[in-house]
């Protein structure tokens, strides 16, 4: 399984702060995000920054492990 993280307003978007995706051998970050995407495009409207196991991650193509953590968020301000 992929446990799978949202922030900000991307939570109201996808109505859950966490979700649970079953793992495919060969899976990538592109193949999750158009997975989630199909489910929620409202919520992948505004995802600016994905992160793998808590690293900033900018090429999608990432490959995703059993038991990967994948973080979801949206552009952020505050002071």
């Amino acid at each position: 399984m992929i446990d799978v993280l949202f922030f900000g307003p991307v939570v109201e978007r996808v109505g859950s702060a966490a979700l649970k995706v079953a793992y495919q051998p060969g899976m990538s970050l592109q193949n999750l995000r158009d997975q989630l995407s199909a489910q929620y495009p409202h919520a992948f409207d505004i995802v600016c920054f994905s992160a793998v196991d808590g690293h900033h991650v900018r090429d999608l193509s990432q490959p995703l492990a059993d038991n990967s953590e994948v973080t979801f968020m949206a552009k952020f301000s505050g002071g």
